[in-house]
């Protein structure tokens, strides 16, 4: 199971149980969550891949501006009516090396030389999203494992009042309608219950799918909320993400390719010269037998004075793509203002939030408090019990909601702003294995269910025994 093994690896987590009779659940904070999803996240495996893909068009961009070797070889044979047959063969071996290009083989070298740096930027970026990805998938199942608790609060609660208006009723103190109605709203609290549970399974269900463990693993979410104030202002915010967003550093890098290749394209109004050295050697063996050696050096100067506008169209396309490239550049930093203005106010919402709901939960819970207990002296209505325990239930959703709220949004504040990953962080990610071979004769999750659950028993094992060595 790839949890047992990332915690060998030097996880911090302190138990693990996998999914078996009387199983436990696997303990998994939010940082050990990010970790993991910054080693062995698949997206992130094909994201990385585009680095080799840059390393090897550089290495390619490098080669056609260097020396070059040519072996040829060929066999003829020719007769006329004249002349008797005569076969013979060429062996030839030249070397070529480009003097000057006009400029292109250096532009596209440094092209090349951007698009590693922006191959790389965007790995970055890929590492800066993803952790996004699972805080909000934490906290989400945070959340929807508190609201599970509330739901279930409210069914036993209306559980408790219709068995206890039965019991009424059954006395003759209450009327038939009461116990109608109360097992109505018991219903619907029971419906809004199983809602809430699917919804934490769904989010576990997505939590396992970024940090990429066994999809029916059971997990114990330990890192809760805690408040952590957010003391940088906006204009700061904007300034340190038009500096720091590697994306926007990618539209640089992108722009100062596209220079790369209007001068390349302007490469094609000036000559090109080369110098060229070959040997060869013929052998003639029908009708007689004879041999020829030579050698030759040559510099070559080529230039193309008319190619009727295809290198002035080339330099007009290649000129529209800067442009572009300039464009793409101003629309991205406009992007990253809205987005970061957008999660920035979201965040400082729900902040407010936080109080305003703490207050209201109190209130609820001493006014459900207050129905109750009227009901039950008989001095109160059926339809006081059901608007306290709504009002309770909705104070608690609301400040539940703006808790996690303001974690993502705080999180959303932080990767809008192109905050780099941690020490801890970047070594998590440096142990992304992308070996293609490797990675596919890992045996897929959920598929060895035997054999993941030995590992995980002999790490519980290995765990036991360092506690009681201790």
């Amino acid at each position: 199971m790839k949890l047992a093994r990332w915690i060998k690896a030097g996880g911090t987590f302190t138990a693990l149980l996998l999914t078996m009779p009387g199983a436990q659940a696997a303990d998994l904070s939010l940082q050990d969550a990010i970790n993991m999803a910054l080693s062995q996240n698949t997206s992130l495996k094909i994201t990385q891949k585009g680095e080799d893909t840059a390393k090897y068009a550089l290495d390619e961009a490098k080669g056609n501006n260097g020396f070059s070797v040519t072996a040829t070889d060929s066999l003829s044979t020719s007769k006329s009516k004249d002349t008797q047959r005569r076969d013979s063969n060429s062996i030839g071996v030249t070397g070529k090396l480009p003097l000057y290009s006009g400029g292109r083989n250096q532009a596209n070298i440094k092209k090349a030389e951007l698009g590693m740096e922006a191959a790389d930027l965007t790995t970055q970026r890929a590492q800066e999203n993803l952790k996004l990805s699972v805080i909000e998938a934490y906290y989400d199942a945070l959340e929807a494992r508190k609201t599970v608790a509330v739901r279930q609060e409210t069914v036993d609660k209306y559980q408790e009042h219709f068995t206890n208006v039965s019991q009424l009723y059954a006395a003759g103190s209450k009327a038939r309608i009461d116990v109608i109605r109360s097992q109505v709203e018991l219903s619907d609290a029971r419906q809004n219950l199983i809602k809430a549970e699917n919804s934490y399974e769904v989010s576990l269900a997505s939590l396992r799918n970024y940090i990429n463990i066994n999809r029916s693993e059971p997990l114990n979410l330990t890192t809760d909320f805690s408040y952590v104030g957010f003391d940088k202002e906006l204009g700061g915010c904007i300034d340190y993400a038009y500096n720091n967003r590697k994306d926007l550093l990618i539209d640089k890098n992108k722009l100062a390719q596209q220079e790369q290749t209007v001068k390349a394209a302007k490469a094609g109004y000036l000559p090109s010269l080369n110098l060229s050295l070959g040997v060869n050697q013929s052998n003639q063996f029908n009708p007689s037998s004879t041999n020829d050696y030579g050698a030759s050096a040559t510099v070559g100067l080529s230039w193309n004075i008319f190619d009727s506008g295809v290198t002035s169209a080339q330099v007009k396309a290649a000129q529209t793509a800067l442009d572009v490239a300039k464009l793409t550049l101003l629309k991205d930093q406009e992007t990253v203002d809205y987005n970061l203005r957008q999660a920035y106010y979201n965040m400082r919402e729900a902040e407010k939030r936080l109080n305003s709901t703490q207050d209201a939960v109190h209130q609820a819970e001493e006014d459900a408090f207050i129905a109750r207990e009227k009901y039950r002296a008989g001095e109160g209505l059926m339809l006081d019990i059901i608007d306290a325990q709504e009002a309770l239930s909705k104070a608690r959703l609301n400040y539940i909601s703006a808790q996690y709220d303001y974690a993502r949004y705080k999180a959303a504040v932080e990767n809008a702003m192109g905050m780099e990953l941690t020490a801890e962080e970047k070594a998590a990610a440096a142990q992304l294995e992308t070996n293609v071979d490797k990675v596919m004769a890992v045996p897929q999750t959920g598929t060895a269910p035997e054999a993941s659950a030995a590992s995980t028993r002999k790490v519980a094992e290995e765990l036991a025994g360092n506690e009681v060595a201790k």
